[in-house]
């Protein structure tokens, strides 16, 4: 129906109302990372929410690094923002900004307050300012050093910037109220003096901005109209308000948040994942058992996945997690048709077609995605020795198993059926190789109908075959365990990854590139590892199983 109602969420509602009354004209959004750490799903959420609202309503969003804190910040951590909000389609055109841009200002913006009797040096310590606060029931009380002439705290905080005192000191604090009922008014650090060297500014100041202060100016310079973040930042909007405000910005932008993605039984603490990398538990923070979105990407997800998977989140005022099984949904949903289906045998075992000739090698014409026919055709090699997957064949099966076992017949997927009359074992009882005959009459396609098998198995020309290493993933956390344990440590699942050293596919993923994935054939969906694959060796991380536990509600 043409006059169906769109429904809307508060975000878009409070953006519709500002742009009805006039508030503002356009919309400018921002993505504000800290590059202290890679970004996780979670930040995915707050980029295409962001982003998302740009588009929506034919804006502007700016990529911004809130490097305000150079004792966690490294070049890599920006390198690695910069990459994942492109790869997720955020596109900041010209609008690359960094905080430490603004320095300048910001200090401009700490004289123009101390000018007007809104904020002072103070000599108190770290733990005097903590007692002086006071509590969530008692009022705090004023600093012995609040009520400093205009003159003494310029001069005062003009000596703080020009290196004169030690760090810890002296700090510069906002003059708000000790008696707010809101902890993060009572009159809040926003300088403190620090000597650290910065990624971007190097030596050239030894004064930061706290993060409260700096934030809403640089919003405020970069004319972003609406500051989107997450819920923790509801009790410090008092306080963003009031830096706008006092530093008397015209077209203040206005704080609005939204509740963050939680993701069950999943790490995405910057510190645990730091632990999980030091520790060597892990290889990076692209780890494919991470849910960093490096990691995400590196395992096989694609962008358009993890929109779908946001999407299906929704925006929300309130916190709840959602179940890893969802985003695996997504990225079901997203390459079921893109994706050709090939055959790989994992655990392999040889068969060999004794009444097959030595010499003879003959092409099916295989469909590359039977739910797909744009994908097309390919060929693949039929010969007398094969390989086909470990688990398709028994020597002593139980009742309705179908597959291969001695005197049973099944259809080789594609091509013929073939028997088992016997096999072979190695000194360990290992079986090494199962001995076949196959019915030439029986040949796909043939409208062959005389009898009928009930196991399909799929397999691997053996001299042909392409030659891999396989990694299968299970979730980093022992999730029997839940996340951490009574120390606050991670309980890691030793059976998070299983490496097959020797598996064999067919000869269509020959050349496959980085992030190239398929469907193998009853075993998930599959991506080339972007780190250890090399044109010699092929590795495929395995991105998801094709079960689902997860169901859509509709």
């Amino acid at each position: 129906m043409e006059n169906e109602t769109v429904s809307r969420n508060f975000i878009e509602q409070i953006i519709d109302k500002d742009l009805e009354d006039g508030v503002y004209e356009t919309v400018k959004t921002r993505f504000p990372p800290e590059p202290n750490g890679y970004l996780h799903i979670g930040h995915a959420k707050s980029i295409l929410l962001n982003y998302g609202l740009a588009q929506q309503y034919n804006g502007k969003f700016n990529l911004r690094f809130d490097d305000t804190n150079p004792t966690k910040e490294r070049t890599e951590y920006v390198d690695s923002i910069l990459k994942d909000t492109e790869w997720l389609g955020a596109d900041w055109e010209d609008r690359l900004f960094f905080a430490s841009d603004y320095f300048e200002q910001m200090y401009e913006a700490a004289v123009f307050l101390i000018n007007k009797g809104k904020a002072y040096v103070c000599d108190l310590s770290a733990e005097e300012i903590k007692e002086y606060r006071g509590t969530l029931k008692e009022p705090g009380k004023d600093s012995p050093y609040r009520n400093r002439s205009i003159e003494e705290n310029l001069e005062l905080f003009e000596n703080m910037k020009n290196g004169k005192y030690g760090d810890g000191e002296k700090v510069l604090r906002a003059k708000i109220d000790m008696s707010s009922p809101n902890i993060n008014m009572r009159d809040p650090i926003i300088y403190r003096v620090a000597r650290m060297t910065h990624h971007n500014t190097g030596d050239k100041w030894c004064i930061y901005p706290m993060y409260d202060f700096a934030h809403p100016i640089e919003d405020a310079i970069e004319g972003v109209t609406h500051s989107i973040c997450t819920l923790e930042f509801e009790d410090h909007r008092p306080l963003y308000e009031w830096v706008v405000r006092e530093l008397e910005y015209k077209n203040p932008p206005r704080q609005i948040e939204f509740a963050k993605l939680y993701l069950t039984n999943v790490v995405t603490g910057k510190r645990y994942i730091k632990k999980l990398v030091e520790d060597g538990i892990v290889d990076g923070w692209d780890d494919p058992r991470l849910v960093s979105i490096a990691a995400l990407r590196r395992r096989g997800f694609t962008p358009e996945s993890i929109r779908m998977f946001v999407e299906l989140c929704g925006v929300s005022k309130s916190n709840s997690s959602v179940d890893y099984a969802m985003l695996e949904y997504c990225i079901r949903e997203d390459l079921k048709l893109k994706k050709p289906r090939i055959m790989a045998a994992l655990n392999p075992i040889k068969v060999i077609i004794d009444n097959y000739p030595e010499d003879k090698v003959e092409y099916f014409d295989v469909p590359n995605n039977q739910e797909n026919e744009e994908l097309g055709v390919r060929k693949v090699p039929f010969c007398r020795e094969l390989y086909i997957s470990g688990d398709d064949f028994m020597e002593e099966p139980p009742k309705k198993y179908f597959r291969l076992f001695p005197g049973n017949e099944v259809r080789l997927m594609h091509a013929y059926f073939v028997k088992c009359v016997s096999y072979e074992k190695d000194e360990s009882g290992n079986i090494t190789v199962i001995h076949c005959t196959y019915d030439p009459a029986t040949r796909s396609g043939s409208g062959f109908n005389e009898r009928k098998v009930k196991g399909t198995i799929h397999w691997v020309p053996a001299p042909m075959a392409v030659k891999a290493e396989v990694r299968l993933y299970e979730n980093i956390v022992d999730e029997e365990a839940g996340v951490y344990d009574e120390e606050g440590k991670i309980n890691v699942n030793p059976n998070s990854l299983t490496v097959l050293k020797e598996c064999y596919i067919e000869p269509s993923v020959a050349g496959s590139k980085a992030y190239d994935s398929f469907q193998f054939v009853r075993q998930g969906y599959f991506c080339v590892d972007s780190k250890d694959s090399s044109d010699e060796k092929l590795v495929f991380n395995r991105i998801v199983s094709l079960k689902s536990s997860f169901k859509l509600n509709k």
